[in-house]
């Protein structure tokens, strides 16, 4: 059975999104989106134009308006246990952290003294600690500045949030990108854009990954790669791909897709009740009204 906007696989599904709930456009005329994150407190997202070098911020019932030129190229951002932006910048190599006042600092830049690819997408742990990955995306136009790369591999990190201490976890990727945390935390998933799939790994206590194994694959004939993901509060993972938002079961199991117009990139959930989708897909920013809600960041 299938809708306009709606792929459905399982009736599962439908326990997650109305068949007549719109895609909504919120905002257009951009370059290439990615990155978006709800502020739960002063409900605000923020997202990034990669290839417009900018950063946005957009409130309901308001229009967008700049956050931050130039962003370095800025892909995924999240927001550190204390409310603290962090943003992966393909331009630099660099991941940064931007206080509640405005005030930026660098947290990771090179990696056993050689510079870092371009940092693509962050997320943290409870505990504090932050995982990014880190392709060579960001070295090749237009996503970024064409330049040599330094290490010969395309890493997953753990950084150290409170002595900078940045420990490679996986280098076996051949472009890794998106990645997000089980509800309990003790495992960690990872996408890999080049080979449309993700990973799974255990989290050991001390933040290490192990017993890493293919989880699932993102299939599909539209546009669209394995990218931005996330858990919602029930355990569901949503991960970009051909078509949209993909929706899997915790057994990956593929309940269905949400179907966008154009690139699906990343999302966020967002709103107080933390209910609607809010997608980044090319030039363009959607939402659509969700039954379930996601994961507040801090």
């Amino acid at each position: 059975m299938n809708h306009p906007i709606l792929d459905i696989r399982d009736d599962r599904f439908l326990q997650i999104v109305d068949t007549d709930a719109p895609l909504e456009l919120v905002a257009d005329g951009f370059v290439f989106l990615e990155g978006p994150i709800w502020h739960p407190h002063e409900h605000h997202l923020i997202f990034s134009d990669i290839i417009g070098d900018s950063m946005y911020c957009w409130q309901p019932g308001e229009s967008v308006s700049m956050f931050r030129r130039p962003s370095h190229m800025a892909n995924g951002n999240t927001y550190d246990r204390q409310g603290c932006l962090l943003t992966c910048e393909h331009a630099t190599s660099r991941v940064t952290r931007t206080d509640p006042y405005g005030r930026t600092e660098v947290l990771a830049s090179h990696y056993q003294g050689q510079e870092l690819n371009s940092p693509n997408d962050i997320v943290v742990k409870l505990d504090g600690r932050i995982y990014f990955t880190d392709p060579n995306s960001g070295r090749n136009e237009p996503y970024g500045v064409a330049r040599s790369q330094a290490l010969d591999f395309q890493g997953v990190y753990k950084l150290e949030p409170e002595t900078g201490a940045l420990t490679l976890l996986v280098d076996d990727f051949e472009k890794p990108n998106g990645l997000c945390f089980s509800l309990d935390e003790r495992l960690l998933f990872i996408n890999d854009t080049a080979r449309q799939h993700i990973r799974l790994f255990d989290v050991t206590a001390d933040g290490l990954l192990k017993n890493g194994r293919l989880w699932a694959d993102l299939t599909g004939e539209e546009i669209g790669v394995a990218d931005g993901m996330k858990v919602d509060t029930a355990g569901r993972l949503f991960c970009t791909g051909p078509g949209g938002v993909h929706v899997f079961d915790q057994n990956a199991r593929l309940l269905g897709r949400i179907m966008v117009p154009q690139q699906a990139a990343n999302f966020t959930w967002g709103d107080p009740d933390l209910r609607s989708l809010y997608i980044t897909a090319s030039q363009t920013l959607y939402r659509i009204r969700l039954k379930q809600a996601g994961q507040q960041l801090f």
